[in-house]
């Protein structure tokens, strides 16, 4: 019976990037398999030359799991041409990804991991972990607010998911969310008259910043257990 597995899982087992990541590298033409230009459908293994952007990729990477408390500035995409980057504050040579990002003028807890089936699991709709955060609007806030918002807002072209928002100061309050729409707090605030001007992800999951002793723009080695029990 073949181990052969699917070329983009075994790049992202690989530590190169994630899957889907992975599918876009196809997709470019930068991956080749035994000296051909690769396609979705090829299948591999160790005996294989896989080759991804000049580079041989060879096995399984050793699973790494980092909390980094992400500052204002700092951009989530890896690209190692932007000095505002994240890649440039990663404390490991290892090629790791962060699981929901956040956007440049948004700051608090990231995980990163080069384990692409639990970072899978964790964005997945039937098991989309709980984010929390503390978001600070333009002008003060009531109650109607905080319900309307827990209510579900149009975001995309869709009405957000139920969510608890519970006000903790006048123009403060805390929400927890189990999706991650592209930048969906702020555009909820928006949608009800308000603009954000202050975006902290205090907890990822069971994972809570406050717990983590982690001074602003610093990275730590964690357990992927610290994270979630899925």
């Amino acid at each position: 019976m073949s181990n052969k597995i699917r070329l983009a899982k075994y790049i992202a087992h690989a530590g190169v990037c994630s899957r889907k990541q992975a599918s876009r590298l196809i997709d470019e033409g930068v991956v080749t398999v035994n000296n051909r230009p690769a396609n979705h459908i090829d299948h591999v293994d160790e005996q294989d030359v896989v080759i991804v952007n000049d580079q041989a990729v060879k096995g399984a990477a050793e699973l790494v799991y980092f909390a980094y408390h992400k500052p204002v500035g700092i951009d989530c995409k890896l690209n190692k041409n932007d000095p505002t980057s994240l890649i440039h504050h990663l404390p490991t040579l290892t090629r790791v990804y962060p699981i929901g990002r956040l956007d440049k003028d948004s700051r608090g807890l990231l995980i990163l991991t080069n384990d692409g089936d639990f970072c899978n699991q964790l964005i997945h709709p039937d098991f989309h972990q709980p984010k929390r955060y503390l978001v600070t609007v333009d002008k003060p806030i009531n109650n109607a607010f905080c319900e309307k918002m827990a209510a579900g807002i149009p975001v995309n072209k869709q009405i957000t998911l139920p969510c608890e928002v519970t006000k903790i100061a006048d123009n403060q309050f805390s929400i927890i969310l189990k999706q991650g729409l592209n930048r969906q707090i702020r555009k909820m605030a928006h949608y009800c008259g308000f603009k954000v001007i202050d975006l902290y992800r205090a907890q990822f999951s069971e994972l809570a910043l406050s717990k983590l002793n982690l001074p602003e723009n610093h990275c730590i080695q964690i357990n992927k257990a610290d994270i979630s029990k899925i």
